[in-house]
């Protein structure tokens, strides 16, 4: 007979003191414009949850109705609750229960209510936390979303089979372009990398990369400057989320948030928000081919990296200088008390 520790997911992945870490973050589950009437079944850190509109509130709960254990994404919803597949109990906002109907007029017991999680939207997306230790969503900043001037982006989500934690290191990682996104938008020819230096601060650590790598797709056949030195400027806030913002010639910036939301240790769904201030006409299923074309040209490696988990111990993996993202951003993930896991 399987134990479950209290309060831990049945079938979790994780080792319960890297659990119980981890759960403390706020996380993206869904974008906004995927949840409509019908209740939206996701998972978070083996967490299994229900996300459905109550009125103007967006609910995040346990996704089982607590009658007899029936998953909630399995009914169905009209944008002001969701009632349950076997029996029809309704749940309205805060995850009340509203509604048994083979007792119209019997007192509902609270039992019968759900276990809710905190919300917040940004970005497009809908983000929660399992474990918050306060009131205050601690949703990483996104510094340009919404700025006069700037377009808003939400791509697709995008399922990689690996861990969040590598996926969010080869994002950081500035020595792959040539070789995986050759096809896309670097210069196998242009491979070197200059010396940069991460900056830690509370939340993680900033990078500004400077090179001559450029950004342009291959397929918009532009060129910059002769000898422009592009600035790559990453933000790091821990664990799983990182911010590039890409300064493009004549004042183009362009933003993109990685937000990798571990679905388990084996499964990430990678939320990416863009904001851009330049070709603002292009329409927007031109940025989601490109982003989705970047991040699968990125998922083929990560998905076969091994260990599958990210090790932090310095012993394991021989690092060169160009890891220095790498490198603080294990060291960062080490210093939340994350171990045994991450290094099994």
């Amino acid at each position: 007979m399987t134990t479950v520790s209290p309060g831990l997911p049945r079938d979790r992945t994780f080792d319960p003191d890297d659990w119980a870490v981890l759960a403390r973050f706020w996380y993206p589950v869904a974008l906004s414009r995927e949840v409509g009437d019908a209740p939206v079944g996701v998972r978070l850190l083996d967490e299994e949850l229900v996300v459905y509109r109550a009125g103007g509130e967006i609910v995040v709960a346990g996704d089982i109705c607590p009658h007899r254990g029936v998953p909630l994404s399995l009914g169905t919803g009209d944008g002001e609750g969701v009632s349950c597949a076997y029996h029809g109990l309704r749940f309205g906002a805060k995850g009340r229960c509203t509604a048994v109907p083979a007792h119209p007029a019997a007192k509902i017991p609270d039992r019968m209510h759900l276990r809710t999680y905190p919300v917040a939207e940004r970005y497009g997306l809908i983000w929660t936390c399992l474990r918050p230790e306060d009131g205050t969503p601690d949703v990483p900043e996104m510094k340009h979303w919404g700025d006069e001037g700037f377009q808003g982006i939400t791509c697709p989500s995008i399922d990689i089979a690996a861990f969040a934690g590598r996926q969010v290191e080869g994002f950081l990682d500035v020595a792959h372009f040539g070789f995986v996104h050759a096809d896309s938008f670097a210069d196998p020819g242009n491979v070197e990398v200059p010396a940069y230096s991460p900056v830690r601060n509370a939340k993680g650590f900033t990078v500004d990369y400077w090179s001559t790598v450029a950004n342009y797709p291959h397929a918009a056949g532009k060129k910059a400057p002769p000898g422009f030195q592009w600035l790559r400027r990453f933000d790091v806030h821990l664990p799983f989320t990182a911010q590039l913002v890409v300064h493009f010639p004549d004042g183009g910036l362009l933003d993109i948030m990685n937000a990798a939301s571990p679905v388990s240790a084996r499964m990430t769904r990678m939320f990416c928000p863009i904001a851009k201030n330049f070709d603002l006409d292009l329409p927007v299923e031109a940025t989601y081919d490109f982003n989705r074309r970047i991040f699968e040209e990125d998922r083929a490696i990560v998905e076969v990296q091994r260990p599958e988990n990210l090790p932090l111990d310095p012993k394991i993996e021989v690092n060169i200088p160009a890891d220095r993202s790498s490198v603080a951003y294990r060291r960062g993930l080490r210093d939340l008390g994350l171990s045994h896991f991450f290094t099994a």
